[in-house]
Parts: structure tokens; sequence; C-alpha cells
């Protein structure tokens, strides 16, 4: 069902690994640049790639999505399955990395737009404690359940959230619930905003590359 990720590592042996999630209709390759770009060295990075999956919002066109979207706005009816799916696969991602002898506080989830939002909901449900979670451009799926799923080990997790000032596929209104959503529940975030669209831009990866550098020193 999800094709073998494509895995980055200028280092033989690895200390940390970050797991990093494209967005809707990308795969795994889509931020290799930006991977290439952080260059950080001890790192391995994982880009998964999505299963195929008729996108209601996109006239049920097939293409490569973590799971399916109803609309883009924050009362959007959410395929709460399709989530939790996701979920469990990103989750037996952790198990391998932890297998391969790099435990559960050196790794990172990381993604974009909708694998940002699988990112979190993973990162914060987790039952290890991790090293924190890169929100970029995204929002805070099944957010009515996260009081009672919400993980005591993660309660702490780094969270670096993202958003573009001129993003007009998520807004930064949809953004700023999340954001408050996460506040509530208190967790600790570092916020950045953009002068961008729906994308990454350089001054966004030298910050990525100092949260990562800072929470994986």
């Amino acid at each position: 069902m999800y094709d073998t990720p494509i895995e980055i590592s200028i280092s033989a042996a690895p200390t940390a690994s970050v797991i990093w999630l494209h967005g809707l209709g990308a795969d795994g390759n889509d931020f290799v640049p930006v991977v290439k770009m952080l260059n950080l060295p001890d790192v391995r990075f994982i880009l998964p790639h999505a299963a195929y999956k008729k996108v209601t919002a996109n006239n049920g066109y097939e293409m490569r999505a973590w799971y399916d979207v109803f609309g883009f706005t924050p009362g959007s009816r959410e395929d709460e399955a399709g989530v939790r799916e996701s979920q469990a696969y990103i989750e037996s991602l952790i198990s391998k990395e932890i297998a391969r002898g790099i435990p559960a506080n050196r790794i990172v989830l990381a993604g974009f737009s909708q694998g940002g939002a699988v990112a979190l909901q993973t990162a914060l449900r987790h039952n290890q404690a991790l090293a924190g979670v890169l929100a970029l451009s995204t929002y805070l799926p099944l957010k009515t359940s996260l009081a009672k799923e919400k993980s005591t080990k993660n309660q702490h997790i780094p969270i670096f959230m993202a958003h573009g000032t001129f993003d007009n596929v998520i807004s930064l209104a949809t953004n700023h619930i999340s954001f408050e959503v996460l506040q509530a529940q208190h967790y600790t975030i570092q916020w950045h905003e953009y002068p961008m669209a729906h994308s990454v831009i350089q001054p966004e990866i030298e910050d990525i590359r100092e949260f990562l550098r800072t929470t994986l020193h």
C-alpha cells in the first residue's frame, strides 16, 4: 500500500532521525532539496510517500493523500479513519527507527500541509517522548479528540509551527485556530510567520535548521 520511503543520510551512522511527510498530491521527493539544504550530517531523513486516494475536494481525483479532504475551511468534515490510518503508518516508521538504534527522543516528526497535520496528530499521541515536531503550513486535525487522547509523554514536546501570511490554501486564520487549541492544551509552540504563499522559503529553512540543531543537539 505504501511505497518504500526515500532515505537521505550523510553519515554512515546517524544519531537522529527526522520523518518528513509531504503535502497533498506530492510525494517523498518533494522535500529532498530542502533536506539537502539543511545539511545536518548526523541526521537520517525518512521521506515517506502517501498512498493513492480519491480526494473528494478535488472532484474525486486520485492522488497521493494522507487522508481524504472534504473542504479546506475549519468547519469542514474530516476523514477521521484516513487520518488515523496514516497515523498508524507513521507509528510504524517510528518503531522501525527505534529498531535501527535511534531512540524515540532523537526522532522528529515533520510535515508540510496535510503531512504536517498527520505529524501533529501522531506526535501528540505517541506513547514515547519524541524530540520535536515541525508543523509547516498546516493545521491540527481531529481537534476535539486531542484532550482525551494526548500522550503525557509528549506534553512538553518542542513544536515548530510556521505559516505563510499569503497562504490561500490553508489560511493563516485556520492555522491560528489550531495554535489556540494547542495553547489551551498547554503545549509550548515556537510560532513563525513568513511573507509567503502555501510554500517554503529560505528564511524558514534557516529557522528549521536552527530548530533541529537545538532539538537534536
